[in-house]
């Protein structure tokens, strides 16, 4: 189905970064752990993100080029982590963070602009 080329891939990809995200910087609230302790439940965090990533590019490429499916990835990943950092962290998003963002959005546009090779 033409849907699950082109929408699957990208839900696989928000839920992979959700996981990841939470991998890379949840343990920032728990500065008092011991820093084995967050890397190991950082790697069991990660790998329900491997189970998500990995089929979504697979699925994924083909619709998409590695390229976009990269472009795609990071700017869900920006999405995922302005949202984590504002509600989880309770830190503040600046015009500067903003603006940089919309350039990464500007240049991930330019990754579109001529559809992959089939």
């Amino acid at each position: 189905m033409p849907w699950q080329n082109a929408i699957l891939p990208i839900l696989l990809l928000i839920g992979s970064n959700v996981f990841m995200t939470f991998a890379w910087y949840g343990h920032l609230r728990f500065k008092g752990v011991a820093l084995g302790t967050v890397i190991l439940v950082s790697w069991l965090i990660a790998l329900p993100e491997y189970i998500l990533q990995v089929p979504a590019n697979r699925l994924g490429h083909g619709y998409y080029s590695a390229a976009q499916l990269k472009t795609i990835q990071e700017i869900i990943t920006l999405s995922v982590f302005a949202i984590f950092s504002v509600l989880y962290l309770k830190e503040e998003l600046r015009w500067n963070h903003l603006v940089a963002f919309g350039l990464l959005i500007a240049a991930a546009w330019f990754m579109f602009l001529e559809p992959p090779q089939r």
